[in-house]
């Protein structure tokens, strides 16, 4: 059973997802929160799989909610972060504060239930297209720095860092590449460590960050 927060502002949109989640009998909602402060409180109670995280709340956005739970060690809950606009400046930062992805709060249900389900597995939701728009806006702003770690990285490492960042999936990178599932996942584990990344989508943010794929 996959374990769900959702933290929005609006109780009509909490309402809703929490039907559209409870209604899976893989999927069941354990908290709410209406600001980030609470969503921080009620992660740590419930200690959910995955966080629905509003960006724009009151006393405390989504992006400081993210931290907290992230630096803080609160749980190894994946954060999917819910977005009006599909180029908020808001989502740069909170993919690098350790988001798993984001969604557009108008994605269809069906939609937005498989993206529960993939980053309670672990991989990230990142559409390539939009992550090359996010860092191609916010990459000259004075926050936007290159990752610790990439001069530690392989030349095969950083074949697959790359592959990663242009969308491929682990099966396509065994295939691009010809490697082996354990030696694909090897990989990955290793670039993880040496960029201190939580999961694929900071592997994304990374490659972009440093010049590895160019932002078109």
């Amino acid at each position: 059973m996959i374990r769900v927060v959702i933290a929005d502002d609006q109780a009509l949109l909490r309402g809703s997802f929490r039907l559209l989640v409870d209604n899976e009998p893989d999927l069941t909602v354990v908290g709410e929160a209406g600001t980030g402060a609470e969503a921080v409180s009620v992660v740590a109670q419930t200690k959910p799989d995955v966080v629905l995280m509003d960006i724009r709340m009151p006393e405390m956005d989504g992006i400081e909610a993210l931290r907290r739970i992230v630096e803080g060690r609160i749980t190894d809950a994946r954060v999917l972060i819910l977005t009006t606009f599909d180029l908020d400046e808001y989502v740069y930062g909170a993919l690098r504060a350790g988001a798993s992805g984001f969604l557009l709060k108008d994605t269809p249900p069906t939609d937005l239930l498989a993206a529960i389900r993939v980053v309670a597995a672990g991989d990230a939701l990142l559409a390539p297209s939009v992550t090359r728009r996010l860092i191609s806006e916010f990459s000259n702003r004075p926050e936007f720095t290159v990752p610790r770690g990439l001069e530690r990285l392989t030349d095969r490492e950083r074949e697959v860092l790359t592959l990663i960042a242009k969308g491929l999936s682990n099966t396509e990178i065994m295939g691009h590449l010809h490697l082996s599932t354990g030696t694909v996942k090897t990989h990955i584990g290793n670039l993880l460590s040496k960029l201190h990344a939580r999961d694929r989508a900071q592997l994304v943010i990374a490659a972009y960050e440093s010049g590895l794929v160019q932002a078109r």
